[in-house]
């Protein structure tokens, strides 16, 4: 499909996104859409940047559109949130094959039905570079609540739901091996493209008294742990216990066996999209029952640092601005 002009876009993006008004009192087409809040919102915006957050290399068109909107709707879960709708901004540059778009807007739209999300607008301009730009927002599920990460005391347990590492490693095959990766670490790649937003998790966690706070993994536990406790007052260190982490067969035959190692990925991580929480410990055989995948990671401290076994974590995980 040849799109010449932006009206082009627009009915394919209508015939991917058909209007709900039952999220959106007025959605695309005018100048602004109108929301009806029936609660507080939470919102949040990402940036999906080729050669930067994907490779079109591996990426298929399909898997840009979804993981663009997996990684927005994984902040909405992270606050115990339901997602309810989101703008769309396209860079988008030329020579891009016919088929692109159509498989573009596939893949993002059978996320967005899985969450009975409405694109509510957006904007699109030409570009030197394939870029992707969403604002998305949520409201309080059935709990009435929203969680933040800024209340957790020492003695609380941490918890992460989810395969840390995973995408991890599914990435660096990826780099190397390209979409044959596909062939023997099947499970990983499909961690680092097709992350599956922890929205139920999210809002099962809300309903819980005895969760503290809860936050999305996107960089990895070394860098979105201390972000964590930056917002504890309290709580500015924690004595990490990876005891009962189970590993995936993937990360162990790429460790080459040494569980040492393939925690140390778990610990780096990047591109999760799990959970990770605290909650005072009376609580966490609630928890673990309510959500299987929890798992236990250790204590939270008054003691600055993050320690396993009394020795100091390293602390580098993903960052945007390193090199």
């Amino acid at each position: 499909m040849t799109l010449r002009s932006e009206d082009d876009f627009l009915r394919l993006i209508d015939h991917y996104f058909p209007e709900k008004p039952d999220n959106v009192v007025l959605g695309r087409g005018d100048d602004c859409c109108i929301i009806q809040a029936r609660s507080t919102l939470c919102l949040s915006t990402d940036l999906f940047l080729e050669d930067i957050h994907f490779r079109r290399a591996y990426f298929s068109p399909e898997d840009i559109g979804y993981k663009a909107l997996a990684v927005n709707v994984s902040d909405i879960a992270g606050m115990g949130a339901v997602p309810r709708a989101f703008t769309l901004e396209l860079m988008i540059p030329e020579k891009l094959p016919d088929d692109f778009w159509p498989r573009f807007f596939q893949g993002m739209s059978q996320l967005a039905q899985t969450y009975e999300l409405t694109l509510a607008g957006g904007d699109l301009s030409r570009s030197a570079q394939l870029g992707i730009g969403l604002t998305i927002w949520g409201e309080p599920g059935e709990s009435g609540r929203l969680l933040t990460r800024g209340n957790a005391d020492p003695g609380d347990a941490l918890f992460v739901i989810g395969n840390p590492g995973m995408a991890r490693l599914g990435l660096n095959m990826l780099e190397q091996k390209g979409t044959a990766a596909l062939e023997h670490w099947p499970r990983s790649v499909a961690a680092h493209l097709h992350p599956t937003p922890r929205v139920t998790e999210g809002q099962i966690l809300s309903g819980l008294a005895g969760v503290r706070g809860c936050m999305d993994i996107s960089d990895g536990l070394a860098r979105d742990l201390p972000r964590f406790l930056r917002h504890c007052p309290q709580a500015h260190g924690a004595d990490l216990d990876f005891g009962t982490v189970n590993l995936d067969p993937e990360l162990l035959c790429w460790a080459e066996g040494s569980r040492r190692e393939a925690l140390r990925s778990v610990w780096l991580g990047g591109e999760d999209y799990g959970l990770l929480g605290a909650c005072d410990t009376k609580s966490l055989p609630t928890l673990c029952a309510a959500i299987p995948e929890a798992t236990y990671i250790g204590t939270l401290s008054a003691t600055p640092g993050i320690r396993h076994n009394n020795a100091p974590m390293e602390s580098r995980g993903f960052d945007h601005f390193e090199q």
